[in-house]
C-alpha cells in the first residue's frame, strides 16, 4: 500500500525542483542578457546561425555530446513554448538568444574554429559577429 503523505512529499519535491530550475534559468538569462547591439546582431544572424547549428549537429567529426546539445537547441528553438514566456518584458524575447549563445559557445569551443568555418554559410563579417555574440575572441 502506498503512503499518501510520502507521495505528496515526493510530488512537492519534484515541483519544487522544477520551479527552482526555472528560476535559475531566468536568473541566468537576466545575468547573461546581451546588450541591445548584440541582440540585434543575433536576430539579424539568426538564419545563418540556425544553418550553422544544423550543420554542426549533423557533422560526425563533432563529439556526440556537442551534437546532442545542438539537436536539443534546435528542438527548443522550434518548440513554440519557451521556458521564459515572451510576455515577460525584456528577457522574454531574449531567452532564445541567450540559450542559443551559450550552447553555440560550447559547441564552437569543442568543435574548433575550422569546423565552424566549414559550416558557416554567411558572410565573414557575420562570422566575426558570431564570435562576438558567443563571447569568444574574434578568430583571424
Amino acid at each position: 500500500m502506498v503512503d499518501d503523505r510520502r507521495v505528496g512529499r515526493v510530488l512537492i519535491g519534484v515541483i519544487g525542483a522544477l520551479l527552482l530550475s526555472w528560476l535559475a534559468l531566468i536568473a541566468y538569462v537576466w545575468i547573461r542578457r546581451p546588450h541591445a547591439g548584440s541582440a540585434k546582431e543575433g536576430l539579424r544572424l539568426l538564419p545563418d546561425i540556425v544553418r550553422l547549428i544544423r550543420g554542426l549537429a549533423a557533422d560526425r567529426s563533432v563529439g556526440g555530446g556537442v551534437r546532442f546539445r545542438l539537436w536539443l537547441l534546435l528542438a527548443y528553438l522550434a518548440f513554440p513554448i519557451d521556458l521564459v514566456p515572451d510576455v515577460i518584458p525584456v528577457i522574454g524575447y531574449l531567452d532564445d538568444l541567450v540559450i542559443m549563445s551559450a550552447v553555440l559557445r560550447s559547441a564552437v569551443r569543442h568543435a574548433g574554429a575550422e569546423t565552424v568555418r566549414r559550416h558557416w554559410l554567411g558572410t565573414e563579417t557575420g562570422l566575426e559577429d558570431v564570435w562576438r555574440l558567443t563571447r569568444l575572441p574574434v578568430e583571424d
